[in-house]
């Protein structure tokens, strides 16, 4: 979200304009994302990586001080109090640098919104 990941057209590059240690954040965090949701495509959306199947699951990104999810969780009261000390001004999540990130929490939102992608796209097709 910055200078640096501006035209960028892959995850790929997206991750490698950071430095080692952020990178291996991002990995982890793609690496998460794509086990919890194998048939999920990503891409480069907002100019940040993005999951999609049904819609989009999850946007992440990094920044200067800490790592951001998006869109905001709702939908699973355990899981949003879980996530209540990383939520940002409008929902969205903000996972400091210097913390140890909580991967087993990015695969609880991506289920849920597996979960939530899937009914909407049921309901979709019911019309």
């Amino acid at each position: 979200m910055n200078r640096r990941t501006a035209g960028l057209s892959g995850v790929d590059e997206y991750i490698a304009a950071f430095p080692p240690r952020v990178r291996a954040i991002l990995r982890k965090i793609r690496a998460t994302v794509a086990a919890t949701a194998p048939d999920a495509s990503e891409k480069i959306s907002y100019r940040m990586p993005a999951f999609a199947q049904d819609g989009i699951l999850i946007y992440f990104a990094a920044f200067q001080n800490h790592i951001g999810v998006f869109p905001p969780v709702s939908g699973d009261p355990r899981l949003e109090r879980s996530l209540s000390r990383y939520r940002g001004p409008k929902g969205n999540l903000k996972f400091p640098l210097d913390e140890p990130v909580p991967y087993p929490l990015i695969k609880r939102i991506v289920a849920l919104r597996l979960r939530q992608n899937a009914a909407k796209a049921a309901a979709r097709r019911k019309k």
